[in-house]
Formats: structure tokens, sequence, C-alpha cells
């Protein structure tokens, strides 16, 4: 699975952001039954305030987030909670997925915050902006039970606990 990483802020020298990268992307492909030799993206790994103004410019909130994704291909199913499309290759038998932006600083505070590995959160969050940019969201409630559903098996997979479980019973 053909991965382009740019890295625009040496924090991310502190993890492996390649090996986690390409196990998140391989072990979503996977849960979906997608061959990943076709499939590629991109990951702009950056800190709190080039992905603040990315959140400003796309998203009209100019504060910094976790992860922000954009699919080259809109595959969200018109049936709140239905299964989105699957991604189809092109002519040359490709499939590109789309862009995803994730801020070390902000990564780090919630992982911290959540007292779980660095390496776990950012592989959660790549996780969640690959389901993004195969058309899962979590903007209606049924569509956000299945991205949540999705992301807890695939972290499973992989031995990371469910990010959603509240551990202290909040």
């Amino acid at each position: 699975m053909p991965i382009e990483i740019h890295i625009k802020s040496a924090q991310w020298a502190k993890i492996d952001l390649d090996a986690i990268a390409e196990a998140a992307g391989q072990a979503t492909l996977g849960l979906l039954g997608l061959d990943s030799d076709p499939v590629s993206l991109a990951i702009l790994a950056t800190d709190d305030a080039e992905i603040a103004k990315l959140n400003a410019e796309f998203r009209k909130k100019p504060v910094p987030t976790n992860v922000l994704s954009w699919p080259v291909k809109d595959l969200a199913a018109s049936v709140a909670g239905g299964q989105p499309a699957l991604p189809q290759a092109d002519v040359f038998g490709e499939i590109e997925l789309g862009d995803i932006a994730i801020s070390f600083e902000t990564c780090a505070r919630e992982a911290d915050t959540a007292g779980k590995p660095m390496s776990d959160h950012v592989t959660h969050l790549i996780v969640h902006g690959v389901l993004h940019l195969l058309g899962y969201d979590h903007i209606r409630d049924p569509d956000a039970t299945l991205m949540q559903a999705r992301e807890v098996e695939i972290l499973g997979r992989l031995g990371i606990d469910d990010p959603y479980w509240d551990r202290d019973g909040a």
C-alpha cells in the first residue's frame, strides 16, 4: 500500500509514523476486504499551527484538531448507517483514496490525557482518517455507530484497546 508521508514537524521523529501508517492502512483495508496493493493515500504529519490553518480553511474552524481528511471521491452511503460504497480502480488499476493531515501536539495531548501510548492513539487516528477517505462519517448517529464499530474492530485486530471504552465508568 503506497502511503506518501510528508513530515512538516520534526516532532514526528519521536515515533515510527511509517510503520504505524502502514499497519493502520493495511488493517483498515483488510477489514473491508480491499486489496491494498493498488490503493494509495497521502499523510501530512504536521503541527497544531498548520492544522489549525487547514481546519479554518476547509471547515471554518480556526482551531487545532487531531486529524483531517480529504477523500478523492465521496463514497458515503445515502442512507444513515448504510455501508459506504467501495472505491473503484481507475483505468490503470489504481485506487487513490485521498489525503490525511494529522497534528503531533494535539495527538500527544490527547494520548497523555487518555493515558495511552502515543503510537496507539496515532494508529487510531489514521484508521479514523482512512475510514473517512472510504466514505465513513460520524455526523449522523447511525453513521457514527457504524464508523466507531469499524474502528474498534480494526484496532482490536492490531492489539489496541477500544478507544471509546471508559475505564473510569464516567
